[in-house]
């Protein structure tokens, strides 16, 4: 993406004690959700830019972009849909799950280029913010397993009552997806009342992600950010899988 900063709706400035993101509704039609550049990945930049539905995601070389697309791709745990061949995979235990167990090893699994791409979005400066995260209670990550190896996961945020999925990888058939569905079980049980997939895919769609205008999602982040969160490291509950689809 080739960027003119007269076009950029805010610069903003990296050495500033208190980020001051604009409205989203001021974000960008094209790029889709582009609000604005610069700034810093610290720990008060990430909890302020997600508390109002905001999310980093840049490349190499490029400063710092933040993100509100419109509409938002959402999922509301209790419209999780596990197909029968998903659900199949899932009765046989060929994997095991587990939380926040390799949050280092999922972000540069996640960070590694797909087939088809020459690079990736999560740059090392995006890593070491992340795994600060997560080392301060608010990022944590899924770990799909097979006979001891990690083979898939997602890490994300977790603020209030809402998931901010980050990203997702498999090395293995259907192994991020049994690891995404772990998770939502288990968030549904935490009393979570959304998970937060960002932008569409068909990959999240078909298992029950949706679309809804950036104005409900913010409207729903005013609700749920604020309820009270879990445990600082996380832990599936053993029968979590063993849940009907």
């Amino acid at each position: 993406m080739t960027l003119n900063r007269e076009a950029s709706p805010c610069w903003l400035d990296p050495e500033s004690p208190a980020p001051d993101f604009p409205d989203v509704e001021l974000a960008m039609q094209e790029p889709d959700g582009l609000l604005a550049v610069g700034g810093a990945l610290s720990t008060e930049w990430l909890l302020q830019a997600y508390r109002h539905g905001i999310f980093p995601w840049y490349g190499p070389g490029q400063p710092i972009l933040w993100w509100a697309p419109d509409p938002r791709l959402v999922l509301y745990p209790d419209q999780l849909h596990v197909s029968r061949s998903l659900a199949k995979v899932i009765r046989k235990g060929r994997y095991t799950v587990t939380l926040d167990a390799a949050f280092n090893e999922v972000v540069a699994a996640c960070a590694a280029p797909r087939p088809g791409q020459s690079g990736t979005w999560i740059t090392p400066e995006m890593h070491e913010a992340y795994v600060r995260f997560h080392h301060e209670g608010y990022a944590h990550s899924a770990e799909c397993w097979y006979q001891g190896e990690l083979v898939g996961g997602l890490y994300g945020v977790a603020i209030g009552g809402i998931f901010f999925g980050e990203s997702m990888f498999a090395r293995a058939t259907d192994a991020s997806k049994v690891a995404f569905v772990a998770l939502v079980r288990q968030l549904a049980r935490w009393g979570f009342g959304l998970v937060d997939c960002q932008v569409h895919t068909d990959h999240l769609a078909r298992l029950g992600a949706t679309a809804i205008p950036r104005r409900v999602f913010t409207a729903t982040l005013e609700q749920e950010s604020h309820t009270p969160g879990t445990v600082r490291h996380w832990m599936f509950d053993e029968d979590i899988l063993l849940l009907s689809p």
